[in-house]
């Protein structure tokens, strides 16, 4: 692969999936990429950046390479766009030449072998989003070395690490804050079911689960954001962290099929093809959680990177349009439905409200897919957080919206049956086709 779209692609993948620049301690094997993306960090006035690498060893199948040819730097986005221009126009230019990179050092500086060494500390003078590369332009050569990153800024006196990039450092406080909603959100959920003894099913006890896993979850990442944050590990946490997400994304994939198909309070069971549903979906998960996690414990300095960013998007869009499907089927099912059983009413008030949990849910597909996805990259370095408050907020929205709209009610307005308004509702049965 050339340089130029190498180089595009990896910086494309790593503005998915923003790093939070933990200490991290990385092992690089014979790997001849001409660019390897370490990680990306917003730094402030105070940020430092430590840099250690050992058991340094170069490999070429031509003459010995020139240590020169080969260096870590660091690159703002507001100079990529020239570096990108440089590499155009000479495909031989190494990009340890640019002059719009900000260098730190290249394996002339390393210590004599065997310990071919080097560890240093350099202060950031231009407050920035920076990605950290590492550049090999000695032709057919592969690295192998051990590598050491801090990333950090300090606080106002100088003394205290902030792991935490400058966008990221409010995250603990955010999902400490969006938890105790959830918390507050279950209590409730819980009283109204108790008052509603009656009328609650099955469904409703699974969408209880699907909120305190998800407060759960939001607890376990503040606890993982804080301790990254204060001493650059998470001490843990991270694991809980993933348990609790794999458990939520399962759940809430699940809760939206059943609720689609009407199992629990519509009708006692799943047809055939609804349950080929659930058997797909569930299983993309499992494989889903499992990019995600090497996504997030690794990073892009990784050969396969790429592809387990790839796959995580192709599984995820995958899962998206897979519980959309019985929600239409439900639609088509109480359209054919109409027309026989002589109850207009209800079925005017089942085929709203259906029709209505599909426009939800798409609105919540496409505002966390894309809309999160366009503020990542739209906003300044400092308000990364934005994002996540954003897509937090939708979900809280999104999980209040469809609780209200299946809650466990004696006399849903859904299901009501009026005699005086059945000839209306047929009228308006016949005048409204329900096309999604």
């Amino acid at each position: 692969m050339t340089k130029v779209p190498f180089f595009l692609l990896i910086l494309f993948i790593a503005l998915l999936y923003p790093t939070s620049a933990e200490i991290k301690n990385l092992k690089i094997t014979s790997d001849s990429r001409p660019m390897i993306l370490f990680e990306r960090f917003g730094f402030t006035h105070t940020g430092q950046a430590t840099i250690s690498v050992s058991s340094v060893s170069v490999i070429s199948s031509l003459s010995s390479p020139e240590p020169s040819r080969l260096g870590f730097f660091l690159l703002s986005e507001e100079s990529l766009i020239q570096v990108l221009v440089e590499l155009q126009q000479n495909p031989s230019f190494c990009v340890l030449d640019s002059k719009y990179i900000h260098f730190l050092f290249n394996f002339q500086n390393l210590s004599p072998p065997p310990q071919s060494s080097f560890n240093r500390t350099y202060p950031i003078t231009s407050p920035n989003e920076y990605s950290l590369f590492f550049a090999n332009c000695a032709p057919e050569s592969a690295v192998s070395m051990d590598v050491h990153t801090e990333l950090y800024n300090l606080d106002g006196r100088g003394r205290v690490k902030d792991f935490l990039s400058a966008g990221l450092t409010q995250l603990p406080t955010l999902y400490t804050f969006f938890s105790l909603l959830y918390l507050a959100f279950i209590a409730f959920w819980v009283y109204f079911c108790l008052q509603n003894k009656k009328s609650v099913h099955r469904i409703h006890a699974l969408m209880g689960a699907l909120v305190i896993i998800k407060a759960l979850n939001l607890l376990s990442a503040a606890e993982d954001k804080h301790y990254v944050k204060v001493t650059g590990t998470p001490h843990g946490w991270d694991v809980l962290f993933y348990i609790f997400q794999f458990i939520r994304v399962v759940l809430l994939f699940t809760v939206i099929v059943l609720i689609g198909t009407g199992w629990s309070f519509l009708k006692p069971f799943l047809q055939e093809k609804e349950k080929k549903v659930l058997m797909i979906v569930i299983p993309l998960q499992v494989l889903a959680n499992v990019a995600s996690i090497v996504i997030g414990e690794t990073g892009p300095f990784i050969k396969d990177w790429v592809t387990w960013n790839q796959l995580f998007l192709l599984v995820d869009i995958i899962c998206c349009c897979a519980i959309i499907f019985p929600i239409v089927w439900s639609i088509r099912s109480l359209k054919e439905t109409s027309k026989t059983d002589g109850k207009a009413a209800r079925n005017l008030a089942k085929l709203t409200l259906f029709r209505q949990f599909y426009i939800v849910v798409i609105g919540f597909l496409y505002f966390t897919r894309i809309v999160v996805f366009a503020l990542r990259t739209i906003a300044a370095y400092k308000y990364q957080w934005v994002a996540n408050a954003a897509e937090e907020c939708a979900s809280l929205l999104f999980y209040a919206v469809i609780f209200y709209m299946f809650r466990p009610v004696e006399k849903n307005e859904y299901f009501v049956l009026d005699d005086e308004e059945e000839e209306a509702a047929e009228m308006a049965l016949r005048e409204e086709e329900f096309e999604l």
